[in-house]
This record gives structure tokens, C-alpha cells and sequence, in this order.
């Protein structure tokens, strides 16, 4: 009598142990590989190993995975990150934007909380005079804000002088620059120096909710998941100093749509803020107060291994 299946003989010869495999997978690294790269490694195939037994996963299953992947980095470039918005989707950004902050102890009660990243950031996004706009041919629907704060260490409540405020947002109609030919480059972009009582101020406009673009592998999967693709309105803000934990952080407009069920699992109650209306000012009729507090900078071990964290 002959046996089908993972740990069965075949008719043919051929059988296949799944632990025993998995274990032949896992001691195939050399003596020479990283400790912490072993660590994750190690989990990694142990956790897809089992993931492909449990799910049954067939091979034509397989290639369609390989090929959502595939599609996500061809689109991939320096002005859209597709794999990262696909890794969004499923949640998993803000789960190691979690344990990133964990190990940065950047989770004390002090410290601005953070969020992630997003597919738009761009690293070469101009630095802009204190005080300036980077909202340029806004559109008629748009509400400008006067958007300022303070910048200062978590630990001591001290402003922080020279520290980079990088922001960016979407126009009213849902796109990011680079997805609109329409916007001129670096629209609704810009990176902040503070001055010498850690304060930073810009122009801006109030954020819009937006849908996850649907053209790429994340719109796709949402819409087999019939999952909605929107995002509560946001403002995307990345602030640096030396010495201390870069901040990767989102603000959201208290009266906006999708704060409880944001598309990426972005949202967090103690980022969400108030527009109010702002008096006495040609160029605003919304006023924003946005303070940011950064966590000294300290190296914590990772799992068990010997990589450190640093930013």
C-alpha cells in the first residue's frame, strides 16, 4: 500500500520529512553568518515552512504570490515605495514600527509617538526658510494652515536648537506630488530647521482623506480582501537631531473620516490633532500646534543577538 502526502512515501521514490527538511534548511548557514542575520533567518523559514504546510499551498498559489511580490518592486522607485504600501495593507509596518520604538525606548509616555513611514517620502526634498510655505498653487478648495511647534528632548523637556523637520503631505485630491503631473515638484514638501528655541513653523493645508492608490499590487489585494481603500486625513512628519531617535510620525485631523478603521492601521488616539481658526494672518485661516519630543538615543540589544538598533 502506498501513502501521499508530506511526511508519505511516493510510488516514484519520493518522500519528503517536513521537520527533518526544514531543519536541513535552517543548518544549511554557514558558521560565518551574522548572529542576529541567523536569528531571523531561523524564524523566518520556520514560520514559512509552516505557513505553506498549513495553508496547503500550491505551486500555481505560490508563483501568484511571487509575482504580487515582483510586481511591487517593478513599480518601486525613489518617489513610491509599492512594497512598503503592500506591507502596509496587511498591517505589518506598524507592527515593526512598534517593536522598532520598543527597542529604541522610544515608548515612554514622553516621547512623540510614532508611525510609519508611508510609500512617499522622498529623501531629497528641499530644506525650506523657518516660517515658509511649501504649499505652492493651492487649489481653491484647499484650507491653508499655519503649521508650528516645538521640538524638544523627552527626557529633560529642553527645546532642541538645529533639529530637521521633515514634512510632507497629499493636495485635496488625494495625490502626492509625484502622482500628479498637475503639482510642481516638491509641492506640499519641505524639510525644517529649528531655530534657537527648538521651534520650526511652516505653511501648509489642511490634510483630506485619500484612497490607497489602486494602479499597484496594494490596491489590488485590498480589493480581493474587500477591504475600503482609504485613509483618514494626515500630515506626514520625520524629525531628526543628533543624538537622538529619528521620529517617523503621523498627525490626523480630529474631524476627519476612516480615524477608526485607517487602511494601513495607521491611526493613534495621541496623534490626533485641531485645526482651529487662525486670526490676523493673510496667508491662514487655520492655525495648527504640532510639539514633537524626541527620545535620547540609546543602543538596546535586539532578540539575541548581537545587532544594535541605531538611527
Amino acid at each position: 500500500m502506498t501513502t501521499n502526502g508530506v511526511n508519505g512515501e511516493k510510488p516514484n521514490g519520493q518522500n519528503l520529512d517536513a521537520a527533518k527538511f526544514t531543519e536541513a534548511v535552517v543548518a544549511s548557514m554557514g558558521e560565518k553568518t551574522p548572529e542576529r542575520l541567523r536569528e531571523v533567518i531561523t524564524s523566518l523559514t520556520r514560520h514559512l515552512h509552516a505557513f505553506i504546510l498549513e495553508t496547503n499551498l500550491t505551486t500555481k498559489e505560490f508563483m501568484a504570490g511571487l509575482e504580487l511580490m515582483n510586481w511591487a518592486g517593478q513599480m518601486s522607485d525613489q518617489r513610491r515605495n509599492e512594497g512598503l504600501l503592500l506591507s502596509d495593507v496587511l498591517g505589518l509596518e506598524s507592527l515593526v514600527d512598534s517593536v522598532t520604538s520598543h527597542e529604541l525606548g522610544m515608548d515612554n509616555a514622553a516621547t512623540t509617538s510614532s508611525a510609519i513611514l508611508g510609500p512617499f517620502w522622498r529623501s531629497d526634498t528641499p530644506v525650506r526658510e523657518f516660517g515658509s510655505t511649501m504649499t505652492f498653487d493651492t487649489p481653491p478648495d484647499a484650507e491653508v494652515a499655519y503649521i508650528h511647534g516645538v521640538v524638544t528632548d523627552a527626557v529633560t523637556g529642553e527645546p532642541l536648537k538645529n533639529a530637521l523637520v521633515d514634512v510632507w503631505q497629499c493636495s485635496t485630491n488625494g495625490l502626492y506630488e509625484q502622482q500628479d503631473p498637475n503639482q510642481r515638484e516638491f509641492n506640499l514638501r519641505g524639510k525644517f530647521h529649528t531655530n534657537d528655541q527648538g521651534q520650526y513653523a511652516l505653511y501648509g493645508i489642511r490634510p483630506v482623506p485619500y484612497p490607497v492608490p489602486s494602479d499597484g499590487p496594494a490596491g489590488k489585494l485590498l480589493q480581493l480582501l474587500d477591504r475600503h481603500p482609504f485613509r483618514p486625513a494626515h500630515i506626514h512628519y520625520m524629525t531628526s537631531k543628533e543624538g537622538y531617535a529619528t521620529l517617523v510620525t503621523q498627525i490626523f485631523d480630529r474631524k476627519t473620516k476612516y480615524l477608526d478603521n485607517d487602511s494601513v492601521f495607521a491611526t493613534k488616539t495621541d496623534l490626533v490633532v485641531d485645526f482651529v481658526p487662525k486670526k490676523g494672518d493673510p496667508n491662514a485661516t487655520l492655525d495648527l500646534e504640532c510639539n514633537i519630543a524626541l527620545s535620547p538615543l540609546r543602543e538596546r540589544a535586539t532578540g539575541g543577538g548581537n545587532a544594535r538598533y541605531s538611527t
